[in-house]
């Protein structure tokens, strides 16, 4: 099996199954994602948050904020724990935690999930050598969630999944941090990109 070029073993495979099929069935009574994107479950968001890693496929430890129904935090923990890494899921919606529970619990995944507010998860997680975030606020806000765990830290990076409009969110990001910034194009969602962000300063 291949997500986007990336070859998955078996092992993966049967695990991204799983996965799908649980959330299919979970997604039947709680919000997971939006209604209108549940038949294109592989393609809108198993694949698109398999390039996480595949831009970053390093044995380290990750943060996923605001990880909802599991992307891209999950696939990070099926693709990253090849490598040992680990995936600490930040999800304060306490129906969603349970999901996310589950999941890894059935899939006997190497994560942990937190049920708290982001702005109270670095002194429960802890350090870490990358962030992640998709579909959970602009990039102003992203960093701001983030900071805690990247001032000063230049091993740290974030990845964060945008839309179409995301020069806009730069240009305002930009006007409260500085920051080193790489944009990759997505391979799923045309004039969508994933901004890697790193060397994060404060301005005001």
């Amino acid at each position: 099996m291949e997500l986007n070029g990336l070859r998955v073993s078996r092992e993966t495979q049967e695990r991204l199954q799983h996965f799908a099929a649980l959330f299919q069935k979970w997604a039947k009574a709680i919000n997971l994602v939006a209604p209108s994107t549940l038949d294109d479950l592989w393609h809108r968001h198993i694949a698109d948050s398999s390039q996480i890693f595949q831009i970053h496929p390093q044995p380290v430890t990750w943060v996923d904020l605001g990880s909802g129904g599991g992307f891209p935090g999950v696939i990070t923990v099926f693709l990253a724990e090849l490598q040992g890494g680990w995936v600490h899921l930040v999800e304060s919606n306490h129906k969603k935690a349970a999901f996310l529970r589950t999941a890894l619990r059935e899939t006997n995944a190497r994560g942990s999930v937190h049920s708290i507010r982001i702005e109270d998860a670095y002194t429960e997680v802890g350090e870490c050598g990358a962030i992640s975030a998709r579909a959970l606020t602009d990039l102003d806000g992203l960093i701001g969630y983030s900071a805690a765990w990247m001032l000063g830290k230049e091993n740290c990076r974030g990845f964060f999944h945008k839309g179409r409009d995301y020069r806009k969110e730069i240009d305002k990001a930009r006007g409260r941090w500085e920051f080193d910034l790489l944009e990759h194009r997505s391979a799923v969602e045309q004039e969508s990109v994933i901004l890697e962000v790193s060397n994060l300063r404060r301005l005001v």
